[in-house]
């Protein structure tokens, strides 16, 4: 492919109703900086950021993990500004309590306080309801939200993105570590989860109604504690007026984030467009939207990706021009494709998350160094300087 011949959400008031709004949430292990493991210190680091970011911050089930949230934003200038002080700001607040801030999928190298939750009574109990699976390491994702404040629109449009999610977690894997060994996958994040009930590809639904109907069900069963743990690839957010797509691994840079970003908007805006058009909903079988995101997770974007619309295995990187030719004037009605073209081609230059860790290691022999590339990388805040117009 060449790339350079392709050519927290909500709806704000007066916006252009073409130009859809972004918001991204992005979870952070901390690491110790010697020994790499875990450290149990995400309140600690909570009450040492700055004021203005605290409020953006979240504890989530394991103490070893912090949450950051941006604000809605219109623009990618503005979304990647946040995404770098929210990492510059968590990454000075973790070393006050000994720890690097760290953008990787999954434990690289032990989680010594896995079974121990934050206080609070929905985390105890998914510790009783769960067992063993709640005190897995702890793994971490980027999730990008789009405004669309239309359920029943949002359920459309999570029909449609289907097919697509593969390619996009592709895009994001960053976590081939696990418990100090390389497991084989780009993303271990996407295969640890596994285990969790309501994880995995979305199901597709006629209405709001019949989704709403069915995580109902979900919630009776014991499934699930409440409808914040429906963890399909995309949903409805359970809280804000959005599509809320979260298949991907924390990435570990700024840009990467903003890329994946930019070509979810444009995807769920392209697919808006031709849910108005009365375009047909794509099908494709269960099992090979399943097998398409093992395989992602699997090869990242090393090898071939499986085409859930035919079931067929392609280059992956074909499967990344189909998107981007079918996001193309979505992008350019938001003025991204500049960015995206730019930063597409350095992917495939220099490789995903996955792909860069396992280069420092085989360079290196060291996983110390792999963990300190990544937390220099974490905390870099040049990227909303290399946006155009």
């Amino acid at each position: 492919m060449v790339l350079q011949h392709l050519p927290q959400s909500t709806a704000l008031p007066d916006a252009d109703p073409t130009r859809l709004t972004v918001g991204v949430e992005e979870e952070f292990l901390l690491l110790d900086p010697t020994s790499g493991v875990n450290i149990a210190a995400a309140e600690q680091v909570i009450a040492a950021l700055p004021d203005e970011v605290r409020g953006q911050s979240r504890l989530e089930l394991r103490r070893s993990m912090l949450e950051m949230v941006t604000g809605v934003c219109t623009d990618l200038t503005e979304l990647a500004t946040q995404l770098a002080r929210h990492r510059r700001m968590a990454a000075a607040a973790a070393a006050t309590a000994g720890a690097r801030l760290v953008a990787i999928g999954a434990t690289p190298v032990d989680d010594p306080h896995r079974t121990t939750v934050p206080d609070g009574p929905r985390y105890h109990e998914m510790v009783r309801r769960y067992g063993p699976v709640a005190s897995d390491p702890a793994v971490c994702g980027c999730h990008v939200h789009v405004g669309v404040p239309d359920r029943d629109l949002a359920v459309q449009v999570s029909n449609r993105l289907r097919p697509w999610l593969p390619v996009i977690q592709a895009l994001t894997a960053n976590s081939p570590l696990h418990l100090g060994d390389d497991t084989g996958y780009a993303s271990w994040r996407c295969a640890q989860l596994q285990r969790w009930p309501g994880v995995g590809p979305t199901p597709h639904f006629d209405s709001a109604e019949e989704y709403d109907t069915t995580v109902a069900a979900l919630i009776g069963s014991g499934a699930m504690i409440d409808d914040s743990m429906v963890y399909w690839y995309a949903r409805p957010s359970a809280n804000y007026p959005t599509v809320e797509i979260r298949v991907g691994d924390v990435c570990a840079t700024v840009d990467d984030t903003v890329l994946v970003a930019a070509l979810i908007r444009a995807l769920v805006a392209t697919l808006i467009d031709d849910i108005h058009a009365g375009t047909p909903t794509p099908r494709a079988r269960d099992c090979l939207i399943d097998a398409a995101h093992w395989h992602a997770a699997h090869e990242g974007l090393d090898g071939t990706l499986i085409d859930p619309r035919d079931g067929t295995a392609r280059p992956a990187w074909n499967l990344v021009a189909d998107l981007l030719t079918t996001v193309s004037p979505a992008l350019t009605r938001h003025g991204d494709t500049a960015y995206v073209v730019t930063h597409l081609a350095r992917l495939r230059e220099h490789g995903t998350g996955a792909a860069r860790q396992r280069h420092v290691h085989h360079r290196t022999g060291d996983l110390q160094a792999v963990l300190t590339d990544l937390a220099e990388q974490t905390a870099a805040s040049h990227a909303a300087t290399t946006l155009g117009p």
